[in-house]
């Protein structure tokens, strides 16, 4: 591989196009590779976040394109990526204090906060349910992170039970989708805020 390519950002959709036809470097002609040229491309997160920022409704365009890729193939991604939660049990760095956990995934800090605007709850016999407090609001996770993960999170933590409804919120959007994810919710709600993302969630009887 030439010794700049890995430092150059190019569209991956124009860049994958270019290779299929030739295994050298656009720019110096030098091979990048002999039998698998795309092996050498690399996300660049933050790049691809300027484009998103600069270039109005691209990413809302991009998601829109993929659901309709997805309806057009009977691909029924939520049912999907539901069944697969299920037989996955939940680990997070709660539960190892001590413990450092490394990934190769764009990281977003996270503030989990509960809606304060919320009426006490009361269970079936108007008696007051008490929910205590997280014990670590901040969180550092992937922005693959769904809100569905959020939720099992805080129902893990707060020992929620199944009766309880719990929905989350981020700014001026109320009840996201349970399919978001923490980079759906940057770029739409947040991309012009200093971090960390605040989610509030809100807790009421089903």
């Amino acid at each position: 591989m030439c010794s700049l390519a890995r430092f150059r950002n190019v569209c991956k959709s124009c860049i994958v196009k270019y290779l299929q036809s030739s295994k050298n470097c656009p720019q110096c002609g030098i091979k990048i590779h002999e039998t698998q040229p795309l092996s050498g491309l690399k996300a660049d997160n933050v790049m691809q976040d300027i484009v998103y920022k600069l270039v109005t409704n691209l990413f809302e365009n991009e998601e829109k394109r993929k659901e309709e890729f997805c309806k057009s193939r009977g691909i029924n991604v939520a049912k999907e990526l539901n069944e697969a939660d299920q037989n996955v049990p939940l680990t997070s760095v709660y539960d190892s204090p001590t413990g450092h956990h490394y990934s190769n995934d764009e990281l977003v800090s996270l503030c989990l906060e509960r809606d304060s605007l919320l009426l006490p709850l009361q269970n079936i016999n108007g008696q007051p349910v008490h929910i205590p407090p997280l014990d670590r609001k901040f969180i550092r996770c992937s922005t693959r992170t769904r809100i569905a993960h959020v939720k099992k999170l805080l129902r893990k933590k707060l020992v929620l039970s199944q009766s309880l409804k719990l929905t989350i919120s981020c700014s001026e959007a109320s009840g996201l989708d349970d399919n978001w994810n923490l980079k759906q919710i940057w770029l739409q709600h947040w991309l012009d805020k200093d971090p960390p993302l605040i989610l509030y969630y809100a807790i009421s009887s089903s």
